[in-house]
């Protein structure tokens, strides 16, 4: 099977846009992904998109899109895996790819997650969670969030501010990328007393809703070396699920998706944890970092908030993550999300970071969450 390769890059800020369509703000991203990989015409498009059903009043994204960006008459749908739509829309594109079906492949993350705000919004982002069980009975994202950490803080014996380091490092990030929604930086000392949203979650705990769209072009390897001196390779791909509920979860503290999509990337890519020179999580909410530290086995259960405590997630720690602002500072574009992960490894991968370059980065991984981590999407990128 082919190997697969990013020869283009493209990204918008995330803030709030409300003078920007949804099909304007896919077209920013497209436009410099298609500059960077020196293209002009794709064979298949792919949207990762999660809520402009409800959010933009706009559903059909893959031919709307195609049409705006002058590529009408290709192939072309949308993906939606909630907050993971991001990173599925890529997983599918590298299936076609791999296939010999699709030669070159544009995938595209795009959100409006602020043209409405308030209950609809909440209300749209409870309809990642499971309808019947959860959502019907008043469940939040924002109160998952905090179902999940306050267990943890009861299982091993926490209290908020042993988070602290989660958003401090991801502010630290997001002060030198122009592209963040928040820029500044934060105090520990400032993340236990913030204003909360869901007890014990806080403003300084959850990210922020933004909108978004980031995109990036691919091809087989073989082809790519032919058009650029440096390809990023996708050398691992995954997708797993889990059950939508958390109460049907054997323990829900173990994001099993994560752990499954993550050891398969892993295997395909030929790579160990020690290889891994960043890591782009989904830190919607600072428990789940942690969680998503323990469950692709970078910590032991229970061990996830240690890792930042003792600093072991920055630039120049074991696993640096949240390299750009992460979504806690980037900001959270919902089905957007996956692809600025993984325009961000790919960024550090070719040396474009800037200030928050990793040294002598050659492999990194990104995995993007739905939901409480039903769905998991696990890629490994690498220069070599």
């Amino acid at each position: 099977m082919n190997d697969v390769s990013i020869i283009g890059l493209g990204q918008t800020e995330v803030k709030e846009m409300w003078s920007t369509s949804i099909r304007h703000l896919a077209w920013y991203a497209i436009e410099a992904a298609l500059d960077d990989a020196h293209v002009s015409k794709v064979d298949a498009l792919f949207v990762g998109n999660m809520a402009a059903g409800q959010l933009s009043n706009q559903m059909h994204l893959g031919a709307l899109i195609a049409d705006f960006a002058g590529m009408r008459g290709i192939e072309a749908v949308t993906v939606e895996a909630a907050d993971a739509s991001g990173g599925a829309a890529l997983r599918q594109a590298v299936l076609a790819v791999k296939s010999g079906l699709v030669e070159t492949a544009l995938v595209v993350g795009v959100e409006k997650m602020t043209d409405q705000v308030g209950s609809p919004v909440t209300a749209v982002l409870s309809s990642t969670l499971d309808a019947d069980y959860e959502a019907i009975h008043g469940l939040t994202v924002a109160g998952m969030g905090a179902l999940l950490m306050r267990r943890y803080m009861h299982e091993y014996g926490l209290k908020v501010e042993d988070f602290a380091n989660f958003s401090v490092n991801a502010h630290a990030n997001g002060s030198n990328n122009p592209l963040a929604m928040f820029r500044n930086r934060l105090k520990a000392e400032r993340f236990a007393n913030a204003p909360q949203v869901a007890t014990p979650v806080s403003l300084f705990d959850a990210a922020p809703s933004g909108d978004g769209s980031a995109a990036v072009i691919i091809t087989s390897h073989e082809r790519a070396q032919d058009m650029m001196p440096q390809p990023i390779r996708i050398v691992g791909s995954a997708l797993a699920t889990d059950t939508l509920a958390l109460h049907d979860r054997k323990n829900m503290l173990h994001l099993r998706a994560a752990e499954i999509s993550a050891k398969k990337a892993m295997e395909a890519a030929g790579v160990s944890h020690d290889d891994i020179d960043l890591f782009e999580l989904h830190d919607s909410f600072t428990v789940m970092a942690a969680l998503s530290l323990e469950a692709t086995g970078f910590a032991a259960p229970g061990e996830g908030w240690r890792l930042a405590r003792d600093e072991e997630i920055g630039k120049n720690g074991r696993i640096p993550i949240s390299t750009f602002g992460g979504l806690k500072a980037r900001g959270n574009p919902g089905g957007a999300t996956g692809m600025y992960q993984i325009v961000e490894v790919a960024r550090q991968l070719r040396g474009q970071a800037g200030d928050n370059q990793i040294a002598d980065a050659k492999v990194g991984m990104a995995q993007n969450l739905g939901g409480s981590g039903a769905t998991a999407v696990t890629h490994i990128l690498s220069n070599r």
